[in-house]
């Protein structure tokens, strides 16, 4: 019994608890809107939602320069600094600013070149380029606002604003595609992220005078240069990521069908779900514990302390998934969704693979070990381009997860080499 009130006690039980409220509400959420997208736009409109998000992830990463993860790193070790947090604060939401402005501008007045690159429908989708030009400062801003939260340890207020974003995100979402269908899911996906901002403000305006702290003689150019390794980092991950998944989903519409890109898609969408637990957890506790260790023996009991409390819960929560991979299939879309189910297996392997390996992966982030982050990362995503082209003529769309699993797989061996002294 003491020893269960102790483990209850911990700051990183109560965390993992409310960060688990956190994960099913946006389950529950997710469940209702895939199976609205599932009646309403079909596979077809899956594999365009799809496209859409790979696109989305990579603009939103280039109009926050990729700072999120330094913005962490920062926050965490200057909070008690005010001068210093002050000019963090200014600096970077002026550049940010100025870099969303722009962006959203190429975004408007080229939205017809955007609709026939991303998406090359047999429908005009210009509508959707120009709304997410409108919401792209917003966004931005919202993920800058969020960082700071984060770095300030204030992980109770991260979650509550996912949660709230979370619910702002299925009205929307519901309102969206019921009355527009495909063209209402596009819209609430570029919609929904800029909403973030108005929730992120006003926890960040109760812990700091926000609006007070930007001055522009505040700005200094020498924090910019010292985030300019995570940037670096982020935008290889987060630019070069999506357009490699955009290039598979190309090749399997193009070898297989959009119906079975669309599955695929799917597929894509449910591992996002249960994923949410570990990322979560990831950047809202462990980025900013890793940040501030000091050795290798320190590091450690961090990636220990991971991997006995978190890997466990989510590899039995995996077995759970495959046995009921029928009945998750039909809940979160129709019976046409069925050949989905096929899909698991490889897919669940993966994604362990993947647990495994991103507690490794925020190190990088958290020590600014630029030079090797993209060098591994560059490599990985050749290495599951390439093996999914492999892959999927042999086995067809099962060979896109078995692809993703042995890619993941490869990374997980080469970190742990690579890390070994904070590991073993």
């Amino acid at each position: 019994m003491n020893a269960l009130r102790k483990i209850t006690q911990t700051t990183l039980f109560k965390i993992t608890s409310l960060n688990s409220f956190s994960i099913a509400i946006k389950i529950g959420i997710g469940l209702i809107t895939s199976k609205v997208l599932a009646i309403f736009v079909g596979p077809a409109g899956m594999a365009l939602v799809g496209n859409l998000r790979n696109f989305l992830t990579s603009l939103e990463s280039i109009s926050t320069l990729g700072f999120q993860s330094g913005i962490i790193k920062y926050v965490a070790e200057n909070h008690k600094n005010k001068a210093v947090l002050q000019k963090i604060m200014a600096t970077v939401f002026i550049s940010l600013v100025f870099v969303a402005l722009v962006l959203s501008s190429v975004l408007y007045f080229f939205a017809s070149f955007w609709n026939n690159t991303i998406l090359s429908s047999a429908f005009d989708y210009t509508l959707v380029f120009k709304i997410l030009a409108l919401a792209l400062p917003w966004y931005a801003v919202s993920v800058f606002l969020l960082a700071v939260l984060n770095g300030l340890s204030h992980f109770k207020r991260v979650i509550w604003v996912n949660i709230i974003g979370n619910t702002l995100g299925l009205l929307v979402s519901l309102l969206m595609i019921l009355q527009f269908q495909t063209l209402g899911a596009l819209l609430a996906i570029v919609i929904t992220p800029a909403l973030l901002f108005f929730v992120t403000f006003y926890f960040v305006q109760k812990e700091i005078s926000f609006l007070q702290t930007i001055r522009l003689r505040l700005y200094d150019f020498k924090i910019i240069k010292d985030l300019l390794p995570f940037s670096l980092m982020a935008l290889v991950s987060s630019v070069l990521g999506p357009i490699v998944y955009l290039a598979i989903r190309n090749s399997v519409i193009a070898t297989l069908g959009i119906e079975q890109a669309g599955f695929w898609e799917s597929m894509t969408r449910i591992s996002t779900y249960y994923m949410l637990f570990v990322s979560t957890i990831l950047t809202v506790y462990f980025l900013p514990k890793l940040s501030m260790a000091q050795g290798n023996q320190e590091t450690k009991s961090i990636f220990w302390q991971y991997y006995k409390s978190i890997l466990p819960v989510f590899m039995m929560g995996l077995v759970a998934v495959y046995f009921a991979r029928f009945f998750i299939v039909q809940i979160l879309f129709t019976k046409e969704f069925l050949p989905v189910a096929s899909l698991f297996f490889w897919q669940l392997i993966g994604d362990v693979f993947k647990v495994a390996f991103l507690i490794l992966g925020y190190q990088f982030f958290a020590k600014k070990l630029t030079k090797t982050f993209i060098i591994a990362e560059v490599a990985s995503l050749a290495l599951l381009y390439f093996s999914n082209l492999v892959f999927m003529h042999c086995f067809g769309i099962q060979g896109v997860v078995m692809a993703q699993a042995f890619d993941n797989f490869i990374y997980l061996m080469v970190l742990c080499v690579y890390f070994r002294k904070s590991l073993f």
